[in-house]
Protein backbone atom coordinates (compact mmCIF):
# COMPACT_ATOMS: atom_id res chain seq x y z
CA UNK A 1 0.00 0.00 0.00
CA UNK A 2 1.02 3.77 -0.61
CA UNK A 3 0.01 4.52 3.34
CA UNK A 4 1.85 3.18 6.41
CA UNK A 5 -1.06 2.39 9.24
CA UNK A 6 0.07 4.25 12.28
CA UNK A 7 -1.49 4.98 15.90
CA UNK A 8 -1.16 7.39 19.06
CA UNK A 9 -0.75 6.31 22.69
CA UNK A 10 -3.82 7.72 23.39
CA UNK A 11 -5.21 4.44 23.33
CA UNK A 12 -3.37 3.55 26.65
CA UNK A 13 -2.80 7.21 27.54
CA UNK A 14 -4.26 10.05 27.82
CA UNK A 15 -2.08 13.50 27.75
CA UNK A 16 -5.07 16.00 29.14
CA UNK A 17 -5.75 13.37 31.55
CA UNK A 18 -2.78 11.96 32.67
CA UNK A 19 -4.66 9.89 35.24
CA UNK A 20 -5.88 7.62 32.45
CA UNK A 21 -3.34 4.71 32.21
CA UNK A 22 -1.08 6.43 34.89
CA UNK A 23 0.12 2.67 35.61
CA UNK A 24 1.13 1.66 32.03
CA UNK A 25 4.69 2.38 30.94
CA UNK A 26 5.64 3.41 27.75
CA UNK A 27 7.30 -0.36 26.55
CA UNK A 28 3.90 -1.64 27.16
CA UNK A 29 2.30 0.65 24.94
CA UNK A 30 5.10 0.07 22.21
CA UNK A 31 4.45 -3.55 22.48
CA UNK A 32 1.24 -3.53 22.26
CA UNK A 33 1.00 -1.05 19.03
CA UNK A 34 3.87 -3.42 17.57
CA UNK A 35 1.78 -6.66 18.19
CA UNK A 36 -1.48 -5.48 17.20
CA UNK A 37 0.07 -4.36 13.55
CA UNK A 38 1.03 -0.79 13.95
CA UNK A 39 4.49 -0.05 11.83
CA UNK A 40 4.76 3.84 13.91
CA UNK A 41 3.65 6.00 17.02
CA UNK A 42 2.77 9.41 17.42
CA UNK A 43 4.42 11.20 20.87
CA UNK A 44 2.42 11.31 23.85
CA UNK A 45 3.64 12.52 27.41
CA UNK A 46 5.57 9.28 28.01
CA UNK A 47 7.83 9.32 25.20
CA UNK A 48 11.50 11.25 26.02
CA UNK A 49 11.71 14.69 24.26
CA UNK A 50 15.03 13.82 23.11
CA UNK A 51 16.25 12.41 19.82
CA UNK A 52 18.75 10.61 21.32
CA UNK A 53 16.85 9.13 24.19
CA UNK A 54 13.58 8.10 21.51
CA UNK A 55 15.34 6.80 18.55
CA UNK A 56 16.63 3.64 20.45
CA UNK A 57 13.66 2.43 22.18
CA UNK A 58 11.69 2.95 18.61
CA UNK A 59 13.91 1.20 17.11
CA UNK A 60 14.01 -1.59 19.66
CA UNK A 61 10.31 -2.34 18.90
CA UNK A 62 10.72 -1.65 15.11
CA UNK A 63 8.70 1.39 15.30
CA UNK A 64 8.47 4.47 13.20
CA UNK A 65 7.83 8.05 15.16
CA UNK A 66 5.77 9.06 12.99
CA UNK A 67 4.60 12.78 14.29
CA UNK A 68 3.51 14.62 17.50
CA UNK A 69 1.01 17.55 18.48
CA UNK A 70 2.21 21.06 18.86
CA UNK A 71 -0.40 23.37 20.15
CA UNK A 72 0.36 27.13 18.20
CA UNK A 73 -0.64 30.54 20.09
CA UNK A 74 -0.13 32.47 16.62
CA UNK A 75 -2.88 34.83 17.71
CA UNK A 76 -1.30 35.99 20.73
CA UNK A 77 2.82 36.02 19.22
CA UNK A 78 4.64 36.50 16.28
CA UNK A 79 5.84 33.69 13.82
CA UNK A 80 9.42 34.42 14.89
CA UNK A 81 7.94 33.78 18.77
CA UNK A 82 6.35 30.90 17.84
CA UNK A 83 9.27 29.39 15.90
CA UNK A 84 11.42 29.65 18.87
CA UNK A 85 8.88 28.17 21.38
CA UNK A 86 8.48 25.03 18.69
CA UNK A 87 12.19 24.71 17.84
CA UNK A 88 12.48 21.75 20.67
CA UNK A 89 9.56 19.36 19.04
CA UNK A 90 10.82 20.59 15.61
CA UNK A 91 14.09 19.23 15.96
CA UNK A 92 13.07 16.15 17.44
CA UNK A 93 10.47 15.26 14.51
CA UNK A 94 13.20 16.37 11.74
CA UNK A 95 15.91 13.84 13.49
CA UNK A 96 13.73 11.21 13.77
CA UNK A 97 12.51 11.33 10.11
CA UNK A 98 9.03 12.80 10.18
CA UNK A 99 7.87 14.58 7.05
CA UNK A 100 4.64 16.60 8.70
CA UNK A 101 4.04 18.23 12.11
CA UNK A 102 0.64 17.69 14.02
CA UNK A 103 -0.80 21.25 14.51
CA UNK A 104 -3.53 23.29 16.26
CA UNK A 105 -3.88 26.78 17.48
CA UNK A 106 -5.29 26.96 20.89
CA UNK A 107 -5.12 30.23 21.93
CA UNK A 108 -8.40 30.80 23.80
CA UNK A 109 -8.97 26.42 23.49
CA UNK A 110 -11.50 25.09 25.62
CA UNK A 111 -11.08 21.42 24.89
CA UNK A 112 -8.80 20.57 27.92
CA UNK A 113 -10.71 22.30 30.22
CA UNK A 114 -12.80 19.97 32.47
CA UNK A 115 -16.18 22.05 33.09
CA UNK A 116 -16.13 24.48 30.39
CA UNK A 117 -19.22 23.17 28.02
CA UNK A 118 -18.15 22.75 24.38
CA UNK A 119 -21.15 25.70 23.49
CA UNK A 120 -18.02 27.76 24.66
CA UNK A 121 -15.40 27.38 22.57
CA UNK A 122 -13.55 30.14 20.82
CA UNK A 123 -14.72 31.62 17.69
CA UNK A 124 -12.83 33.74 15.18
CA UNK A 125 -13.47 37.24 14.69
CA UNK A 126 -12.65 38.44 10.94
CA UNK A 127 -9.75 40.29 12.51
CA UNK A 128 -8.84 36.79 14.08
CA UNK A 129 -8.55 34.82 10.61
CA UNK A 130 -6.80 38.04 9.21
CA UNK A 131 -4.01 38.11 11.54
CA UNK A 132 -4.50 34.28 12.08
CA UNK A 133 -3.97 32.83 8.18
CA UNK A 134 -0.80 34.84 7.21
CA UNK A 135 1.27 33.86 10.15
CA UNK A 136 -0.20 30.34 9.55
CA UNK A 137 0.95 30.54 6.30
CA UNK A 138 4.73 31.56 6.87
CA UNK A 139 4.70 29.45 9.86
CA UNK A 140 4.16 26.40 7.21
CA UNK A 141 6.75 28.22 5.04
CA UNK A 142 9.50 27.98 7.51
CA UNK A 143 8.52 24.40 8.96
CA UNK A 144 9.03 23.08 5.04
CA UNK A 145 12.73 24.79 5.26
CA UNK A 146 13.04 22.23 7.77
CA UNK A 147 11.44 19.38 6.08
CA UNK A 148 8.29 18.86 7.43
CA UNK A 149 4.76 19.77 6.38
CA UNK A 150 2.04 21.38 8.99
CA UNK A 151 -0.50 18.99 9.08
CA UNK A 152 -3.37 21.30 10.70
CA UNK A 153 -5.32 19.65 13.18
CA UNK A 154 -9.19 20.92 13.34
CA UNK A 155 -9.89 19.99 16.80
CA UNK A 156 -13.00 20.31 18.83
CA UNK A 157 -13.12 22.84 21.80
CA UNK A 158 -10.15 25.09 19.74
CA UNK A 159 -10.91 28.15 17.40
CA UNK A 160 -10.93 25.84 13.96
CA UNK A 161 -13.49 23.43 14.74
CA UNK A 162 -16.14 22.81 12.02
CA UNK A 163 -16.56 22.07 8.35
CA UNK A 164 -16.49 25.71 7.04
CA UNK A 165 -13.88 26.90 9.24
CA UNK A 166 -11.49 24.12 8.02
CA UNK A 167 -12.72 25.67 4.63
CA UNK A 168 -12.17 29.11 5.38
CA UNK A 169 -8.36 27.96 6.82
CA UNK A 170 -7.81 25.91 3.65
CA UNK A 171 -9.25 29.03 1.28
CA UNK A 172 -6.86 32.03 3.53
CA UNK A 173 -3.81 29.97 3.73
CA UNK A 174 -1.61 28.76 1.19
CA UNK A 175 -0.50 25.44 0.22
CA UNK A 176 2.50 25.22 3.34
CA UNK A 177 -0.86 25.12 4.92
CA UNK A 178 -1.42 20.88 5.19
CA UNK A 179 -4.69 19.76 6.56
CA UNK A 180 -4.65 16.70 9.16
CA UNK A 181 -8.61 15.49 8.46
CA UNK A 182 -9.68 14.09 11.48
CA UNK A 183 -12.67 12.30 10.99
CA UNK A 184 -14.03 11.95 14.70
CA UNK A 185 -13.27 15.61 15.38
CA UNK A 186 -15.28 16.69 12.35
CA UNK A 187 -18.17 13.92 12.78
CA UNK A 188 -18.17 15.61 16.57
CA UNK A 189 -18.39 18.99 15.09
CA UNK A 190 -21.49 18.29 12.77
CA UNK A 191 -19.36 17.93 9.74
CA UNK A 192 -19.05 15.59 7.11
CA UNK A 193 -15.85 13.96 6.73
CA UNK A 194 -16.46 12.19 3.55
CA UNK A 195 -17.09 15.65 1.85
CA UNK A 196 -14.29 16.85 2.91
CA UNK A 197 -11.73 14.25 1.88
CA UNK A 198 -13.14 15.06 -1.57
CA UNK A 199 -12.80 18.74 -1.17
CA UNK A 200 -9.47 19.01 0.20
CA UNK A 201 -8.24 16.02 -0.87
CA UNK A 202 -4.87 17.56 -2.50
CA UNK A 203 -4.51 19.39 0.80
CA UNK A 204 -4.42 16.48 3.06
CA UNK A 205 -1.43 15.43 4.04
CA UNK A 206 -1.82 13.62 7.24
CA UNK A 207 -4.91 11.69 9.48
CA UNK A 208 -6.15 10.54 12.11
CA UNK A 209 -8.31 7.69 12.01
CA UNK A 210 -11.14 7.62 15.06
CA UNK A 211 -14.86 7.02 14.92
CA UNK A 212 -17.66 8.11 16.69
CA UNK A 213 -20.15 6.35 18.78
CA UNK A 214 -23.64 8.34 17.60
CA UNK A 215 -25.73 7.67 20.72
CA UNK A 216 -22.96 8.84 22.90
CA UNK A 217 -22.12 11.89 20.50
CA UNK A 218 -26.12 12.91 20.83
CA UNK A 219 -26.28 12.56 24.46
CA UNK A 220 -22.63 14.80 24.75
CA UNK A 221 -24.28 17.57 22.63
CA UNK A 222 -27.79 17.27 24.27
CA UNK A 223 -26.41 17.80 27.74
CA UNK A 224 -23.52 20.54 26.21
CA UNK A 225 -20.70 18.19 27.94
CA UNK A 226 -17.02 19.39 28.20
CA UNK A 227 -14.78 17.79 25.73
CA UNK A 228 -13.20 15.56 27.94
CA UNK A 229 -16.31 14.48 29.81
CA UNK A 230 -17.49 13.66 25.79
CA UNK A 231 -14.47 11.73 25.95
CA UNK A 232 -14.53 9.74 29.33
CA UNK A 233 -18.22 8.62 28.42
CA UNK A 234 -16.55 6.89 25.15
CA UNK A 235 -17.37 9.51 22.38
CA UNK A 236 -14.36 8.31 20.17
CA UNK A 237 -13.50 4.62 19.53
CA UNK A 238 -11.56 2.89 16.87
CA UNK A 239 -11.97 2.80 12.88
CA UNK A 240 -15.03 0.76 11.95
CA UNK A 241 -17.16 0.69 15.41
CA UNK A 242 -18.67 3.85 15.07
CA UNK A 243 -20.90 5.95 12.36
CA UNK A 244 -17.88 7.16 10.14
CA UNK A 245 -18.05 5.99 6.64
CA UNK A 246 -14.27 5.12 6.28
CA UNK A 247 -15.19 3.28 2.62
CA UNK A 248 -16.24 6.40 1.57
CA UNK A 249 -13.27 9.02 3.21
CA UNK A 250 -10.33 7.52 1.43
CA UNK A 251 -10.93 6.75 -1.83
CA UNK A 252 -10.60 10.35 -2.49
CA UNK A 253 -7.51 10.23 -0.62
CA UNK A 254 -5.95 7.72 -2.90
CA UNK A 255 -7.10 9.40 -5.95
CA UNK A 256 -5.24 12.45 -4.74
CA UNK A 257 -2.10 10.20 -4.44
CA UNK A 258 -2.28 10.96 -0.82
CA UNK A 259 1.15 8.45 0.40
CA UNK A 260 1.45 9.51 4.42
CA UNK A 261 0.07 7.87 7.17
CA UNK A 262 -3.28 6.78 8.55
CA UNK A 263 -3.26 7.03 12.48
CA UNK A 264 -5.51 5.33 14.91
CA UNK A 265 -6.06 8.03 17.58
CA UNK A 266 -9.16 6.82 19.64
CA UNK A 267 -9.18 8.40 22.85
CA UNK A 268 -10.55 6.50 25.06
CA UNK A 269 -11.19 5.01 29.20
CA UNK A 270 -8.64 2.23 28.98
CA UNK A 271 -10.17 0.84 31.87
CA UNK A 272 -13.42 0.52 29.83
CA UNK A 273 -11.51 0.21 26.50
CA UNK A 274 -8.82 -2.46 26.94
CA UNK A 275 -6.16 -0.80 25.14
CA UNK A 276 -4.62 -3.92 23.19
CA UNK A 277 -8.02 -5.09 21.87
CA UNK A 278 -8.72 -1.79 20.15
CA UNK A 279 -5.25 -1.69 18.96
CA UNK A 280 -5.97 -4.48 16.98
CA UNK A 281 -9.84 -4.32 16.10
CA UNK A 282 -8.24 -0.56 14.82
CA UNK A 283 -5.64 -1.88 12.92
CA UNK A 284 -7.75 -4.54 11.28
CA UNK A 285 -10.71 -2.93 10.15
CA UNK A 286 -7.93 0.27 9.01
CA UNK A 287 -6.25 -1.99 7.19
CA UNK A 288 -9.55 -3.60 5.42
CA UNK A 289 -10.51 -0.22 4.32
CA UNK A 290 -7.04 0.99 3.45
CA UNK A 291 -6.31 -1.59 0.58
CA UNK A 292 -10.10 -1.44 -0.33
CA UNK A 293 -8.43 2.63 -1.32
CA UNK A 294 -5.16 2.37 -1.58
CA UNK A 295 -4.30 -1.31 -3.60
Amino acid sequence: MAVRLGINPLTWTNDDMPELGAETPLETCLAEGKLAGFEGFELGNKFPRVASELKPILDRHGLALVSGWYGSRLLERDVDAEMAEAEPHIALLAALGCTVMVHAEVSRAIHGERTTPLSKRPVLSDADWALLAPRMTEFGKRLKARGLHLAYHHHMGTVIETGAEVDRLMASTGPEVGLLLDTGHLTFAGGDPVAAAKRHAARVVHVHCKDIRPDVMRSAKARDLPFLSAVLEGVFTVPGDGCVDYAAVLPPLAAAGYAGWLVVEAEQDPAKAHPLTYARMGHENLQRFARAAFT
